[in-house]
């Protein structure tokens, strides 16, 4: 970005943190335990809604939306780096470490072979073994369309979210991921207006941040609560929770007073790329050395889910500080 921005950074951090919890539980659920999957429901409802809306927050803060078509190979040389080499690489290591790993210890979603887990990476993503890295997949494509279509005319902007809000009923196969780029699409879109709005935005959301957030906390309980099992009622709550956590979690943000908060946030934003990339590998890895011993189930989930969370939020950390800021190419991929 061209200036630090303190309310992203920390905005960051509360979402990957929502992003480890909703990857503590991959498949089969601990018995006797009724809290959690509600509890999931509602993240889930909001939680990367919400990191599409930074990501065309950043968009627009970096100057990369007000690029024309005329840069578009730069820039998707550029986005190649930054988003698909990553994900290709975190894919791989991915699907080799769950194959090598599937025979010793208890492995999440672990592919049938070799080459199925590499084909459903990239193609049939809907069993995908590294399902979990979707949104640098979408966001390249998200981001790169976007600046197409642009053209560095932010006007068209209206147009653009009217068709992706089409896009976003419809639904398509789970194909290179293309039913994630429909659903998710909107949101980057709703985060670009907001960063080419700009300090009107930001005033909007000092002024209506505590309404929008007994709106936003009435739609969590909605979807924690009300399973919905037809597929139009759970687009409708991502839509309706997902938009309204923007003004409501960044407005609280930008107008919070709590110090010790903001800094664990900061901290935890700075590396969001990072726990991001590896924070199920960790968990992973915690949760197979973890089931040799003990189990998950009533009463042991609680310490079971803190040792995972710390996994995963904390491994990463100190896999970038301790190993990866000392090799020069792996530091400026995870930055």
């Amino acid at each position: 970005m061209r200036e630090w921005r303190p309310d992203i950074e920390q905005a960051k951090g509360l979402a990957i943190t929502l992003v480890v919890f909703g990857h503590l539980v991959a498949r089969q659920d601990p018995a006797g335990v009724h809290w959690y999957e509600p509890l999931r429901r509602a993240i889930y409802a909001f939680h990367m809604p919400f990191f599409m809306y930074l990501s065309g927050l950043m968009a627009v803060y970096s100057g990369f939306l007000q690029r024309r078509r005329a840069d578009f190979t730069a820039m998707a040389a550029a986005r190649a780096r930054r988003l698909l080499v990553p994900f290709l690489a975190m894919g791989i290591l991915v699907v080799l470490g769950k194959c090598a790993a599937a025979g010793v210890l208890y492995v999440d979603n672990a592919p049938a072979s070799l080459g199925a887990g590499l084909l459903a990476l990239v193609w049939n993503t809907g069993h995908s073994p590294a399902l979990s890295i979707w949104y640098l997949f979408v966001l390249f494509v998200v981001s790169l369309g976007t600046l197409w279509l642009l053209d560095g005319r932010p006007a068209r902007l209206p147009w653009l979210l009217g068709a992706a809000l089409g896009l976003f009923w419809v639904r398509l196969p789970a194909y290179i991921y293309a039913d994630r780029v429909a659903l998710f699409a909107p949101f980057f879109l709703l985060g670009a207006i907001a960063g080419f709005a700009g300090a009107r935005w930001e005033a909007w959301m000092q002024r209506h941040w505590r309404q929008t957030m007994l709106l936003f906390g009435a739609a969590l309980v909605v979807a924690a609560l009300v399973p919905t099992h037809k597929e139009w009622e759970q687009r409708l709550i991502l839509l309706m929770a997902g938009s309204l956590s923007f003004p409501a979690i960044h407005g609280f943000l930008r107008d919070s007073r709590l110090p010790s908060l903001q800094s664990a946030l900061s901290l935890l934003g700075r590396y969001s790329f990072m726990i991001y990339l590896f924070n199920t590998l960790f968990i992973g890895l915690a949760k197979g050395v973890l089931f040799l011993r003990w189990s998950w189930d009533g009463a042991h989930f609680l310490p079971f889910a803190a040792m995972l969370m710390s996994a995963g939020l904390i491994g990463p950390v100190l896999l970038k500080y301790f190993g990866f800021r000392h090799v020069k190419r792996l530091d400026r991929l995870t930055n």
